[in-house]
């Protein structure tokens, strides 16, 4: 089993990885309450399917010593698994969090809003998938071709997940209607993400951990690449156009006639004489 040989490096790549944690985990709030109040039902959705199977990769590679025997003997027993604590804790904490939100719109009055059958039939396809590829792996017991199919399955939902945004913008010409905070944070967790990576193939003098967990690597250059998309969106193609808000009346001077009254009473008028 591979070691560390810089501590310094070491110390670097778990603050690397709880860097991508708490950008991913926090810039995970504003969206998800966005969507919540919107009724955005189909990213829900996606999101579990998403998460749900970057878990099960996860937690499968760093907690099963069957899986990692498989993997020391595809890339070699000095290499380290290239699952981080951090990753499992992430992939828990999105999964826990997008349920909740999931069992508030089921409990929830929902109106008129109801997940579209494109969501439906994508999160269909993608589960009956990921059982018949259960079932081709059982036989040979290929755990770790199994996990890198679901691993897989984590990087299409997180293009699926983005585009119908990056297309509704374009359509639209405007950004207005979702979180510019969740992409802010998206983007420093993807280069964090990316970073830890390459931390541990500079201590390790290789980087088979890129090609041994091609789905973390996919899965950060495909956010940062759609985070700069967004935010060129948000900030040079279509800014946000706020209304301008009128001045305010010019103040009105009251002159001492026209506090006078209009018309006087009788007993106020001045007095006739007769001839």
């Amino acid at each position: 089993m591979a070691s560390w040989n810089s501590l310094q490096l070491e110390i670097t790549y778990r603050v690397m990885g709880w860097m991508a944690f708490t950008c991913w985990s926090v810039g995970f709030y504003p969206q998800v309450i966005l969507n919540f109040r919107r009724k955005s039902f189909d990213f829900v959705v996606l999101n579990l399917t998403k998460h749900s199977s970057y878990l099960i990769y996860n937690a499968t590679l760093y907690f099963s010593s069957a899986v990692q025997k498989q993997y020391w003997e595809k890339y070699g027993s000095g290499q380290m698994i290239p699952v981080a604590v951090n990753d499992v804790a992430f992939s828990a904490h999105a999964v826990l969090m997008t349920a909740i939100i999931l069992f508030q719109i089921a409990i929830y009055d929902r109106g008129t809003q109801k997940v579209s059958k494109i969501a439906i039939g994508i999160v269909v396809a993608v589960w009956l998938g990921a059982a018949v590829c259960f079932l081709v792996a059982l036989p040979t017991h290929s755990w770790l071709w199994l996990i890198n199919i679901f691993n897989s399955i984590q990087v299409f939902m997180t293009v699926v997940k983005y585009t119908p945004q990056a297309f509704m913008n374009f359509m639209r010409k405007s950004t207005d209607g979702f979180s510019i905070g969740f992409y802010l944070l998206d983007f420093s967790g993807g280069v964090t993400n990316y970073a830890q990576m390459a931390v541990l193939s500079i201590d390790q003098d290789s980087w088979v951990n890129f090609f041994g967990n091609m789905g973390k690597v996919l899965l950060s250059l495909i956010s940062i690449s759609f985070d700069i998309l967004f935010m060129c969106q948000r900030f040079l193609l279509y800014p946000s156009k706020k209304a301008p808000i009128p001045p305010p009346p010019p103040p009105q001077i009251i002159s001492k006639e026209s506090l006078e009254p209009l018309l006087q009473s009788s007993s106020s008028a001045s007095p006739t004489h007769t001839v």
